[in-house]
């Protein structure tokens, strides 16, 4: 995949699958360090140890429409060739929770992407999942939840076009105001 945010956005349509409530995506940026961490971590189905073992197996799939899964796999690559890391932890009847490390200064990084594009297709695709989104530079953050969204809109669906509307610009304005303007990974 040519963004991480495509990554993301299929990792999270996997929490879904796994009948996650709630899914956390999570961005987390050190320039000192010169490291991106991507977590996606969900309250979904988890998985038992033997086919955890061969998650990273792209022809390892819960799908039965093929016998392959591109996503886990693609992550675990775009990690390893930016110099990163890869990790995956879940329990069975507990959730999944992925970590994917970056050094934001290989050549081979992967730009970020339309993140708040990704963050709006999930809100869209499947507005009674909750998504909790935080954006973390060194030492500031901002935080999107959709339980807090989905207190104060009561009775309006969050994939109404005003809900999405709100949604992608809150990401873009903090994401702009965490980097200063500047263009970001």
């Amino acid at each position: 995949m040519k963004e991480l945010s495509l990554n993301v956005l299929d990792i999270a349509e996997n929490s879904v699958k796994a009948g996650a409530a709630l899914t956390e995506i999570i961005l987390a940026h050190d320039t000192k360090q010169h490291r991106l961490a991507i977590t996606v971590k969900d309250d979904g189905c988890g998985m038992d140890p033997e086919f955890l073992a061969r998650v990273t197996d792209p022809f390892s799939t819960t799908r039965t429409t093929r016998k392959v899964g591109m996503g886990i796999p693609l992550f675990k690559l775009a990690a390893e060739m930016a110099g990163g890391d890869f990790s995956i932890r879940s329990e069975k009847g507990k959730g999944t929770t992925l970590i994917a490390t970056f050094d934001t200064e290989n050549i081979d990084m992967a730009p970020v992407g339309d993140i708040a594009g990704t963050i709006v297709t999930l809100i869209r695709c499947h507005p009674e999942t909750d998504f909790r989104y935080q954006r973390i530079l060194d030492d500031r953050d901002f935080v999107l939840d959709t339980r807090e969204i989905r207190d104060v809109m009561g009775d309006i669906p969050l994939s109404s076009y005003e809900v999405t509307a709100f949604v992608q610009e809150f990401i873009e304005e903090n994401t702009n105001e965490l980097y200063g303007g500047k263009t970001v990974l």
